[in-house]
């Protein structure tokens, strides 16, 4: 059971933060009536970090350390997050 927990414990760790992922699509013919492979084609994806497995997160750790800031250290701490988010979108592009 303890196994479970760690499994999930890292599927929503990983989901929190962002993963890419590689997706393989492959077509067969028929070639002297033996099927043969024509053509792989693999593709990366970009997952980008899902807030709501960050907030599930958080709740598991019970360590919210946003409860404790004013308005003002809330607001700032938002840009300096929406500005990390530009510039990892930056990246990508």
């Amino acid at each position: 059971m303890e196994e479970i927990h760690d499994d999930l414990l890292c599927a929503v760790r990983k989901k929190a933060v962002g993963y890419t992922a590689e997706e393989c699509v492959e077509e067969y013919g028929v070639n002297d009536g033996q099927l043969t492979l024509c053509k792989r084609k693999i593709t990366v994806k970009e997952v980008p970090p899902d807030l709501s497995a960050v907030k599930m997160l958080m709740e598991m750790d019970g360590a919210d350390p946003y409860s404790k800031m004013s308005e003002e250290e809330l607001e700032n701490e938002k840009n300096r997050l929406l500005k990390l988010l530009k510039e990892k979108q930056n990246e990508t592009d």
